[in-house]
């Protein structure tokens, strides 16, 4: 995805408080309300306070824990984080949205990054597999393939399952990095363990009927589904095959709402099979900032 011009569009600004104030009244701080907290929205807050903008970032966890990432980013001083709290409803009229347990926060611009989920159950032993959802993932695969290799003294030969764009994406991604990959369209019931003590992740599958495949590591790249839920709330459209849909600048299809990462959809493709996180962050926060501020700014570093 090419970054996009940018838009004169602005929207007018809100109360700086939570929640509970009237969306409309004036602002002296713009606000950025972030549904998610996984890579996407964790590099779009970096991205936003790496420039000059002098709003109020809220990110909303659906996780209980407390990551080391998140952390980082919530000891910021524009940044709140409250864990625990997943987005549930959107109020678009009133540019407010509510959390599972009944908190709600006002918004001047709301980004959705929710991310995706496995389509199916995980495999039995699935843990011990590396694996490959979007175009994030090839940095790791690689430290991880270079890792194997060098504990083996040759080239690996992996044993990669899945089917669709990001299983080709992953053949590709193995080849470049030197692996032997054998590819299987077919779900195997479990991950066959390596012995205890090595540092191999996994030595090969089980199929249902008790056949078998073998090799140095095993790779899942299975489908993924957008979790795009909350944009029903809101009246948002959504791609076919799932997936809110965006154009070039994130925007949605309501005014005041963004979508980024693996919850979006541009082209009916997920947005983390076309775009690294960092580099949809940059585009996005720049959108956003002139958003809020109704001042063009250069795309974010």
């Amino acid at each position: 995805m090419s970054a996009p011009a940018l838009s004169p569009t602005s929207f007018t600004s809100s109360p700086a408080a939570a929640a509970t104030t009237t969306a409309h009244a004036p602002a002296a701080r713009p606000r950025i309300v972030i549904a998610g907290a996984g890579p996407a929205a964790q590099a779009l807050v970096r991205q936003l306070t790496r420039t000059p903008f002098a709003g109020t970032i809220t990110v909303l966890s659906n996780r209980d824990d407390a990551p080391e990432e998140l952390l980082e980013l919530a000891v910021l001083p524009q940044v709140s984080v409250r864990f625990g709290q997943p987005a549930s409803y959107i109020d678009a009229g009133n540019r407010r949205v509510t959390t599972a347990d009944g908190m709600e926060f006002s918004y001047d611009e709301l980004v959705i990054a929710t991310g995706s989920a496995p389509a199916e159950t995980p495999v039995e032993g699935a843990g011990r597999c590396l694996s490959y959802s979007t175009i994030d993932d090839a940095a790791r695969l690689g430290e991880a393939v270079k890792d194997v290799t060098r504990v083996l003294g040759r080239r690996p030969l992996g044993i990669l399952v899945g089917t669709g764009s990001a299983a080709g994406q992953a053949e590709a991604v193995l080849r470049a990095r030197g692996v032997r990959p054998v590819r299987t369209t077919v779900r195997p019931a479990a991950v066959v363990p390596t012995l205890a003590g090595s540092v191999l992740p996994a030595s090969g599958i089980v199929f249902e009927d008790g056949s078998s495949m073998t090799g140095d590591l095993v790779i899942l790249a299975e489908d993924r589904i957008a979790r795009d839920e909350l944009a029903a709330t809101a009246g948002l459209a959504t791609a076919p095959g799932g997936g809110i849909v965006i154009g070039q600048d994130f925007r949605t299809s309501v005014p005041g709402i963004w979508a980024i990462g693996d919850a979006a959809a541009y082209d009916g493709v997920r947005l983390g099979l076309l775009v690294a996180s960092g580099s949809a962050a940059s585009v996005c926060a720049s959108q956003l900032l002139q958003a809020t501020l109704g001042t063009p700014l250069a795309e974010a570093a």
